[in-house]
């Protein structure tokens, strides 16, 4: 009997560290204006896209708080459509002419940074901070 009070102790200790959920909160500043929202993309690390938010900017800020996050590695991209026309808008020679940008701050030079670059982990509550390019 002792065992097996043991074995289900042990069975619900590791089922609630493999199924630990957490909240990642995301500050994404300064915004260059107040028009418009901001369109953010949160991907896993299979580059498959698990939650895609509109948020209005609000004090050249946005704020966005993703619950329920399992641990591992998580990626970001986001733009600030402020147009409202629902896609990041570029020039002649494909630059964009609003704001965007990705988590860790990555950058590229001719395109988008290597995916693996965006990458971060998520292994409890998390807060980012992200500063858009213009």
């Amino acid at each position: 009997m002792n065992r097996l009070i043991l074995l289900i102790i042990f069975l619900l200790s590791i089922s609630k560290v493999s199924y630990s959920q957490y909240t990642l909160d995301i500050e994404i500043s300064p915004i260059r204006s107040n028009k418009g929202n901001l369109m953010l993309q949160l991907f896993d690390s299979t580059q498959k896209v698990i939650k895609e938010e509109m948020i209005p900017v609000k004090e050249n800020k946005c704020l966005i708080s993703i619950e329920n996050l399992a641990a591992g590695k998580y990626a970001i991209r986001y733009y600030h459509d402020e147009n409202m026309n629902g896609k990041m808008d570029t020039n002649l020679f494909g630059k964009p002419t609003e704001g965007y940008g990705f988590s860790n701050n990555v950058t590229g030079k001719f395109g988008p940074p290597p995916f693996e670059k965006w990458l971060f982990e998520v292994s409890g509550d998390k807060k980012i901070t992200l500063k858009p390019t213009y």
